[in-house]
């Protein structure tokens, strides 16, 4: 199963963005999480309550609008914390969340504002839990065949990701048992090797290598219709 749906994912990533419609958005995006996401019901359940309420989500987008701003090479991520494990259903598990959003440096100040209505609307959260909206450099490498991926966020975050393989099955019952914490197109579980995430306006720091933590994958969506509004 994990091998059909890496191959899938991997058919699309070589489609590329040339076919997509002129009004969606789309690209790659990695994310990790402080749980086991590739793993059994067993570990799973072991835990709940305990673990899984830190995540990191990062988007970089290929080509696309929103909000009628142009977005191509683009990217932006979010760091949460929350009081309870984000499990089967998600970001909905979190009781209280707290949330810092990171914008690409690199984008003009109206870029910058729509990639951060873009992530919430990505995500669910609301604007009222979101703690900091922080302004930094960030570079994402996708490979397309091995499926192997890395995002840096400044200083602030490094995560370096490849797909899960049969070899790290531990009790041979292993499915994506979490859900990702966004829509995406097409997704495979995977491994972090490298995780390391700072977010001082959330007084959170963790880090999570060489565990089953993470997701890569597709997303592509209708832009969003409508503009920012003028300050």
């Amino acid at each position: 199963m994990l091998r059909n749906v890496a191959y899938t994912l991997a058919i699309a990533l070589s489609l590329g963005t040339s076919a997509l419609a002129a009004n969606s958005i789309s690209g790659t995006y990695i994310e990790a999480r402080t749980c086991q996401i590739y793993t059994g019901p067993c570990f799973a359940n072991g835990e709940v309550g305990s673990a899984g309420k830190d995540a990191v989500m990062s988007w970089q987008i290929s080509k696309g609008t929103h909000l009628d701003v142009d977005l191509s090479g683009m990217a932006v991520a979010i760091v949460v914390k929350t009081s309870h494990t984000l499990a089967l259903n998600g970001l909905e598990d979190a009781k209280t969340l707290k949330a810092m959003i990171f914008v690409d440096s690199d984008a003009t100040s109206k870029q910058q504002e729509a990639l951060r209505s873009f992530a919430l609307a990505q995500t669910g959260i609301a604007e009222s839990n979101v703690l900091a909206v922080q302004p930094a450099p960030i570079s994402m490498d996708f490979d397309k065949e091995a499926l192997n991926a890395s995002v840096k966020i400044g200083k602030f975050a490094t995560v370096t990701v490849r797909k899960a393989r049969k070899g790290d099955c531990i009790c041979s019952n292993e499915s994506a048992f979490y859900p990702p914490l966004t829509k995406l197109t097409n997704f495979v579980p995977g491994v972090t090797i490298e995780g390391d995430v700072s977010a001082r306006a959330l007084g959170t720091r963790w880090s999570i290598p060489d565990t089953r933590t993470a997701y890569l994958g597709l997303f592509r969506q209708e832009s969003s219709i409508g503009k920012l509004a003028a300050k």
